[in-house]
């Protein structure tokens, strides 16, 4: 009865362990799909116009506010105004200076909460894309390639991705890891 036991329990182990590792691997290069979707050049302008439009004119219009406040300080006769005036207008001048000397960080912000607002949708196209092609040719799992070092070429799911997506593969597209 135990050898039969036996038997029984290491038929099973090794039908696991075979179907554990009949499992396919791919990869593929989230960033590499996102750039070059024609949609992606769409996001790349409209990033530079926010950069231009919004962020510099947000800079401009808080140094000309620092410069208001700076100048009601200095080149006025400020023993002529109310304390709690000077006290508001000390507080206010401070705290544009402030932002204005942290302005790199705060406009780093707004540009990566905007591009991610304008990706979002791009991200989510390009993972359903790839859940797609991972369920018809197979692949229990699908890694990003940047996580990868060494991996075979013909798991590379970019080429499968992009037909897909229906966008062409620009010429010399890098495939596989080297």
């Amino acid at each position: 009865m135990n050898k039969i036991k036996f038997f029984l329990i290491a038929a099973v182990l090794i039908v696991s362990t075979n179907a554990a590792m009949a499992q396919k691997a791919g990869y593929v290069s989230v960033d590499q799909v996102l750039g070059i979707l024609p949609e992606a050049a769409r996001i790349d302008s409209l990033m530079q116009k926010y950069q231009a439009d919004s962020i510099n004119s947000e800079y401009l219009q808080l140094f000309e506010q620092y410069k208001y406040y700076d100048s009601l300080l200095t080149k006025t006769d400020t023993t002529k105004m109310p304390v709690s005036l000077r006290k508001k207008y000390h507080e206010e001048r401070d705290n544009v200076a402030y932002q204005v000397q942290n302005w790199q960080a705060i406009a780093q912000n707004a540009f990566q909460a905007k591009q991610n607002q304008l990706l979002q949708p791009l991200y989510l196209k390009v993972i359903t894309a790839i859940q797609n092609v991972a369920k018809e040719k197979g692949y229990s799992y699908v890694y990003d390639k940047a996580g990868l070092i060494v991996a075979p070429p013909g798991d590379d799911l970019l080429p499968a991705v992009a037909a897909k997506l229906n966008i062409k593969l620009p010429p010399n597209t890098p495939t596989g890891l080297r």
